[in-house]
């Protein structure tokens, strides 16, 4: 019963993010709560960092498009790739060695950069999407309107290997390319009931692809001859079946 409500709620959100959402629109600028611990700070993103008690020390920073801040007393900082913790680690520490002798140190997201993400293959609307801020697959596979009747079982999401594309790549990451890898492959199925290992944080420029499903073929006399997709495990009884059955011959 809980995997069953579980899995109606997924798809309820799925459907309301397809009617909602249009391609080349923008996310809301805030962070899901899920993905803020994990979110990877990218050029041109507005930083803001504050020192307790040190007004000096506390403003709002735009990352460059070498990916570092511009901070007082430390130069050039290099934050592109990291997360919002890893950077207060890096200011803290170095605060605390020559600067600040208890810096205590914080640093959020005040607004995103806008990021494109490529959906290939068996979605409805497939192109590229502009998100702004932290992004998962489900989000972006309802703005690509769901899968189609005839996709496969799973999604490939692949990625540039340097771990952060430019921000003016303008191609998908392409399989077997000499500077893209995949990331991972993730099952419809479990993505549909809402498995959380599934649900990957997507990254600018991050490439979905969906395969069409594989095929067989009924001819003969059945009802309604023709292709069909093939799912995982199926019996040549139900493949008969998908053909609307035998006919009176």
């Amino acid at each position: 019963m809980v995997k069953h409500l579980l899995s109606s709620t997924v798809l309820a959100l799925v459907a309301s993010l397809s009617v909602m959402a249009a391609p080349q629109q923008p996310a809301s600028t805030q962070p899901p709560a899920a993905g803020a611990a994990t979110y990877r700070i990218g050029s041109a993103d507005v930083l803001q960092i504050k020192v307790f008690d040190e007004p000096g020390l506390s403003n709002k920073f735009t990352v460059d498009s070498d990916g570092t801040i511009t901070y007082p007393f430390l130069g050039r900082v290099e934050v592109r790739g990291k997360t919002l913790r890893e950077v207060e680690e890096v200011l803290t520490a170095r605060l605390r060695k020559h600067y600040v002798n208890n810096a205590q140190v914080t640093v959020e997201v005040d607004a995103f950069r806008s990021r494109s993400i490529f959906v290939i293959g068996e979605v409805k609307a497939p192109g590229k999407y502009i998100i702004e801020g932290p992004v998962t697959l489900l989000e972006v596979i309802a703005r690509a309107g769901s899968f189609t009747p005839t996709a496969g079982p799973s999604i490939m999401v692949q990625r540039y290997k340097d771990g952060m594309a430019p921000a003016v790549a303008s191609a998908p990451a392409q399989p077997n390319a000499d500077n893209t890898a995949e990331l991972m492959r993730v099952d419809i199925e479990e993505l549909k009931q809402g498995k959380a290992m599934a649900n990957v944080l997507l990254q600018d420029s991050d490439t979905i692809i969906i395969n069409p499903a594989e095929r067989f073929y009924v001819t003969g006399f059945v009802r309604t001859p023709g292709a069909f997709v093939l799912r995982p495990g199926m019996t040549v009884q139900q493949a008969i079946a998908e053909a609307g059955g035998l006919t009176e011959r």
